[in-house]
């Protein structure tokens, strides 16, 4: 008999779920995922997407973005937990390889890396954890070379000389 999981657990399998069914394309999976209550409006931000409310958008948005998508995989990093009563987060980074259409049939598309930030909201509904809201934002490459140009390395950051 196994040990009874712990509220941070059964949140982190819920969230490893939600992933799980966009990478198989399971539209019936990701509608039981998903909290339905309409005293709680849902929500999502995909990357470069303007906020979808309503648990109808929200579902339909990830319906399309499986039916477009001949191959996705998410390799979850820096995923931490936070339990509060009834509520929780979890972010995370999404370490997304995607495969675009093939040029033949039955062979894979060229392969896409991608970095997303997420974070995704829980709620307890009865024993379980539903997604109450996802938001992912995009990282941007070539941070380090941007960092390293802060604005004591820009010409005229501190004013103009002799002023």
């Amino acid at each position: 008999m196994s040990a009874a999981r712990t509220d941070a657990e059964r949140v982190e399998l819920a969230n490893t779920a939600l992933y799980e069914a966009v990478e198989r394309g399971d539209t019936v999976a990701m509608g039981r995922l998903w909290l339905d209550d309409p005293d709680a409006e849902v929500s999502c931000v995909h990357p470069g997407w303007p906020v979808l409310r309503g648990r109808t958008e929200v579902l339909r948005s990830y319906a399309l973005i499986m039916a477009s998508t001949d191959y996705i995989q998410f390799f979850l990093t820096d995923v931490e937990v936070a339990v509060a009563g009834d509520t929780a987060l979890v972010t995370c980074t999404e370490n997304i390889l995607s495969g675009g259409p093939s040029e033949a049939e039955g062979e894979l598309g060229p392969l896409v890396g991608q970095l997303v930030v997420a974070t995704n909201a829980f709620r307890r509904v009865g024993e379980e954890w539903k997604v109450w809201s996802h938001h992912g934002s995009p990282v941007l490459a070539g941070r380090d070379d941007e960092e390293e140009d802060g604005p004591e390395g820009r010409e005229g950051a501190d004013g103009p000389e002799g002023a």
